[in-house]
């Protein structure tokens, strides 16, 4: 994990992303999405930090997947740094960000608050 790169604006997790070996982030002006992500450039216009410092409901770009959607509403409720503990913590036990290409652990689910408690706990639901 690579902790300082954190967490992209979107929500995605920057720190645990496979192409972070030639990628500084969406927050960094060399951002190889630069042009296209709706969600970085949202959130620049609005002077946010990321999507997860906005009140509004919203599905634009990348958050109309659930990882984002989960990670971004993870952050609202429990912060940032709770985010990266148990993102590392995750990690450590063998969960997979990226497992084959960009799907991992974290895309197995369809509903976001299990995931959000995925997160939390590291506990997969009984199925």
């Amino acid at each position: 994990m690579k902790r300082e790169l954190g967490i992209a604006r979107c929500g995605l997790a920057c720190c645990l992303c496979s192409k972070n070996t030639h990628c500084a982030g969406c927050h960094a002006d060399d951002c190889p999405d630069l042009l296209w992500c709706e969600n970085r450039s949202c959130s620049r216009e609005k002077g946010l930090e990321g999507c997860y410092a906005c009140d509004e409901e919203c599905r634009k770009g990348l958050l109309k997947k659930n990882k984002p959607q989960a990670f971004r509403l993870f952050i609202q409720r429990y912060g940032m740094d709770e985010l990266l503990d148990c993102l590392e913590r995750n990690e450590k036990n063998g969960i997979l960000y990226h497992r084959e290409g960009l799907y991992g652990d974290y895309d197995d689910f369809f509903d976001l608050e299990m995931l959000i408690d995925f997160i939390r706990t590291g506990e997969r639901p009984l199925e």
